[in-house]
């Protein structure tokens, strides 16, 4: 359109606008007609009226510089996009912008939390509320699209009356449109911010890879050190992938760890890490280092679902697997009681003699050796394997086993492993789940990244290893350790598997019905905790013991209860001890530890003025194990601070002032 048609439809414009007295100044807010102004046939001036009003804002630069209280600005950023709106609808279709490195750009509404500018004084006019009916609409494209093709001529306005303001003394951002340092700039009434990146999120091209092991200070502190600055790093834990150990002596000339490698650099330790952290060119000595992509020669990033072992079968497994197929397992009736599932021991004797083709002496040496690897039980637990009217029942056709989560369509026929290289193994994998998956506090856990990780799946391994291993051989403090860990490894899968506990059948499902089978038995956390750990004692919400006099589990139980186990128990709530895993070396002062810890979080508060005290409900669940009231403070003073243990001292000294123990609530939503 030329400048002679355009001035035209100008002044008819703005004659139309005189006719209808919509004179007003541009509005913000989209502009709606009733029912009644529709059937009147005033839609159409109101649309007029809303050209007119933008055609007022297309001004010479002269007029626009003398608009002093316009609250808007444009930084000229190819990077910056433009807003629009149009009414109270969601335009989906791309609009052109003037700039050619822009062509198309989305619409988008405007924040509502930002304060709206108010380009001109509000109108004078009454708002009119607009038709929901497109029955006028749709008789009128040429208004429709004179006012499309008006629309570009509307931004360019706008565009060039922002850019007007770029004089103002509160902008802080030249007129640079390759000016990317943007740290601030202000609208009246509003402040904005922009935070760069800073110089520890850099992007590097290349790969920070360093070894580690379990448990290890020194990478603890490395790993905390990448951490805290972002850096996206490659961990090789020796434990998880122990064919790695030999890549690092090569690479190194030693197994000692932490090493760190940039690229296929090797840097060094954490002493070389401080060195260079103190220097004051970390940033700069990284971006040598690791501003290359990464060679071939580097560290490779560990793969998932590589087996570092191989199984081999126990050298039983022949018989046994002839025994399945040849004996005639069937339910019978022993003892006035229907035993599923089950075959006779002189039935199991005369195949092991037959396959074998050896003396019935032999044979019965064999037996017992199958029944001593758990490979089958007596139906009742009686024996291991005993000539005569006996009956017995291979592991996969126990009535428990179908619920453990470390069984797997059959049993485990591989050698069995040393248990107590199965309890280190345990425990170094867990020690690195927490460590990659979990808070430095160990009181969150991020369990769906657990579920996803190589470590739990070579964890659930070692799990099925353990469903004939022999507890028997391990010392009492290797057991501790063990039940302490498998406790806790198991409140981990049962958060994975079923969830956190919500409600009475929740928990039930989660203390009692989650089990593993280990050496041949079934293994709940409430048998864990009240039959091993507190040798065969009442769970707080039972009367009932977890074993029988004549349960063979009961010769793993220690001798003695230690209160301390009750801090280093963790299943999976907030009011729980923090998640932890413990060494058979250790145990004893680990568990010292997680108990101070415990009460310096909260576990007990005083109320001097009262003489109350907040005390953890631990202690009243299990006060067959702390004693009673009195007693259970005493055996607490050993394990607070200075002033806690000064607190409790003073109000125990009391003699006339009278204790009142309140016990706190316990929370048992998740650890998360």
């Amino acid at each position: 359109m030329d400048s002679s048609e355009q001035a035209k439809a100008d002044e008819d414009i703005e004659e139309k606008s005189d006719n209808d007295g919509g004179g007003g100044a541009c509005e913000t807010e989209p502009t709606a007609v009733s029912d009644d102004d529709k059937d009147d046939g005033d839609f159409v001036d109101v649309e007029i009226e809303k050209i007119n009003q933008e055609k007022e804002e297309i001004k010479p630069p002269e007029e626009e510089k003398e608009e002093s209280d316009c609250n808007s600005i444009k930084i000229k950023n190819p990077e910056i996009k433009e807003i629009q709106e149009y009414s109270d609808k969601d335009i989906s279709s791309p609009t052109m912008y003037g700039n050619a490195r822009n062509h198309y750009l989305p619409t988008i509404k405007s924040q509502a939390h930002l304060p709206k500018p108010d380009l001109l004084p509000p109108p004078t006019t009454p708002k009119v509320e607009r038709s929901q009916s497109l029955s006028i609409a749709e008789t009128m494209p040429s208004i429709g699209k004179y006012i499309s093709e008006r629309s570009n001529s509307f931004s360019e306005a706008i565009v060039r009356r922002l850019s007007s303001l770029n004089e103002d003394n509160d902008m802080v951002v030249k007129d640079d449109s390759l000016n990317f340092e943007v740290t601030e700039f202000r609208i009246p009434g509003v402040k904005v911010i922009v935070k760069l990146k800073p110089e520890s999120e850099l992007e590097l091209r290349g790969r920070i890879s360093f070894f580690t092991r379990s448990n290890c200070r020194e990478c603890t502190a490395i790993r905390r050190f990448f951490r805290e600055r972002r850096l996206v790093y490659v961990e090789i834990n020796i434990d998880v992938f122990p064919k790695r150990e030999k890549e690092l002596i090569r690479r190194t000339g030693s197994s000692e760890t932490p090493q760190i490698f940039f690229n296929d650099k090797w840097f060094g330790g954490l002493a070389a890490l401080n060195e260079l952290k103190e220097s004051g060119v970390f940033v700069a000595k990284l971006k040598e280092l690791v501003g290359e992509r990464c060679p071939e020669g580097a560290p490779a990033i560990p793969v998932y679902g590589e087996n570092d072992e191989e199984d081999e079968d126990d050298e039983l497994v022949e018989t046994v697997r002839y025994l399945r197929r040849s004996l005639p397992i069937q339910d019978r009736w022993v003892g006035m009681r229907i035993v599923k599932n089950c075959f006779s021991g002189v039935d199991l004797l005369e195949a092991t003699i037959d396959h074998l083709d050896c003396s019935r002496k032999k044979g019965v040496m064999t037996a017992k050796r199958m029944g001593h690897r758990h490979f089958f039980h007596h139906v009742f637990g009686e024996n291991e394997f005993e000539e005569g009217n006996h009956f017995y029942r291979f592991l996969e056709h126990e009535p428990f086993i179908m619920g453990c989560f470390n069984f797997r369509i059959s049993t485990n026929d591989c050698d069995t492993k040393p248990a107590s290289y199965l309890a280190d193994r345990l425990s170094k994998l867990m020690f690195a789940m927490l460590e990659a998956y979990a808070s430095d506090d160990r009181l969150h856990v991020n369990y769906n990244a657990i579920n996803k990780s190589e470590e739990f799946r070579r964890y659930l391994n070692v799990a099925r290893d353990l469903q004939r291993v022999n507890m028997k051989l391990l010392t009492p403090n290797e057991r501790l350790a063990f039940f302490l860990n498998l406790h806790n490894a198991m409140a981990i899968h049962a958060v994975i598997s079923i969830g956190h506990p919500e409600g009475i059948l929740d928990k039930r499902a989660f203390f009692n019905e989650f089990l593993y089978v280990v050496g041949g038995y079934p293994y709940s956390l409430n048998i864990i905790v009240n039959g091993i750990l507190r040798l065969n004692r009442t769970s707080p919400s039972s009367f009932i013991r977890p074993f029988s006099n004549s349960d063979r589990r009961l010769e793993l139980a220690p001798t003695q209860v230690n209160p301390l186990i009750h801090f280093g128990l963790c299943n999976a709530t907030r009011s729980s001890p923090a998640v932890r895993f413990f060494t058979a070396d250790g145990v004893e002062n680990e568990l010292e530890c997680a108990a101070k810890e415990y009460f310096q979080r909260g576990a007990i508060r005083f109320d001097m003025d009262t003489g109350t005290i907040y005390l953890t409900r631990i202690i009243k669940w299990y006060c067959e194990d702390f004693g009673q009231q009195e007693e259970a403070l005493k055996w607490v003073m050993n394990y607070l601070d200075s002033t806690q243990s000064g607190l409790l001292a003073h109000l125990l000294a009391d003699e006339d002032g009278q204790i009142n123990v309140v016990y706190q609530d316990y929370d048992w939503s998740g650890n998360l």
